[in-house]
């Protein structure tokens, strides 16, 4: 078995915790919002079933939440941190 890039160990190490905190923000805005009284922005109800709104909110919140984790990642990557270095081997610093 091969050792994982640093491309992959940064992308799970974002996408895992996105994608556990969509699952709690889910279950935050469905336990207030009754999905079958969603409305297009003021005008006629959205007509999807239960699921699908589910589904589709747990999307564009684990996309939202993954953008955020990925824009932080970016910040704090320094020229430094190349793809030859050791995995986790280096902390993560300020750009100079």
């Amino acid at each position: 078995m091969s050792t994982p890039t640093r491309f992959t160990v940064r992308a799970l190490c974002i996408l895992w915790p996105s994608f556990l905190m969509a699952g709690v923000l889910e279950m935050l805005v469905f336990s207030l919002v009754d999905p079958s009284s969603l409305q297009w922005f003021g005008g006629a109800p959205l007509e999807w079933s239960a699921s699908a709104v589910y589904t589709v909110a747990f999307f564009v919140f684990w996309a939202v939440i993954s953008t955020a984790g990925a824009l932080t990642q970016m910040l704090v990557t320094t020229p430094a941190d190349d793809e030859h270095a050791p995995v986790g081997r280096s902390a993560p610093r300020w750009p100079n």
